[in-house]
């Protein structure tokens, strides 16, 4: 069972292309911020409300 360390929700700031196979997403607001690289066709856009949860897996 996976033990939940930390939840970020927030509206990216950004969304990039990244040599044409992945997208990176980004947000700097808040105290928190967060640049994930996600498959291309993510379909997200800057302006979208996004949760990023960081797990331990066991």
């Amino acid at each position: 069972m996976a033990v939940k360390i930390f939840e970020i929700v927030e509206t990216l700031e950004f969304v990039s292309d990244i040599d044409g196979e992945k997208d990176c997403l980004m947000a700097q607001q808040g105290p928190h911020w967060f640049n994930i690289d996600v498959p291309k066709g993510s379909g997200l856009k800057a302006g979208d409300k996004v949760r990023v949860i960081v797990e331990r897996a066991e």
